[in-house]
């Protein structure tokens, strides 16, 4: 298991603060997407990410997307760990869990500095 690269986890952590801290939900979906797609490599922070979609989904009385976060979360860990993840999905239920997305420029940019 590598350890997630300083650019990686500045981004990721710049994005789970903003998430937390934006007053605005599909602002903090945004966020949580964004540090899902940068996560996924990485087993605590990617499982961390699901937790969190998890927690908003909740408070949302979401049902659908929660339960998807649930499976998503038993999942995140180990297909991290095994390199089984979809790379650019963005973690929602709606994505689908094991569908490829194609990953944003400013992400793919941070993604390709850490190489």
């Amino acid at each position: 298991m590598t350890a997630m690269p300083t650019v990686i986890r500045t981004a990721y952590t710049a994005e789970m603060a903003a998430a937390r801290t934006t007053t605005d939900d599909t602002q903090r979906w945004a966020h949580l997407e964004q540090a899902h797609i940068l996560s996924q490599p990485y087993p605590w922070p990617h499982t961390r990410n699901h937790l969190a979609m998890l927690a908003l989904a909740l408070r949302q009385h979401d049902r659908r997307e929660a339960l998807g976060q649930v499976v998503r979360i038993v999942v995140a860990a180990p297909g991290s760990a095994l390199g089984r993840y979809p790379e650019g999905n963005t973690g929602r239920t709606r994505a689908g869990l094991r569908t490829p997305m194609p990953i944003p420029t400013d992400l793919a940019d941070t993604l390709a500095a850490a190489r």
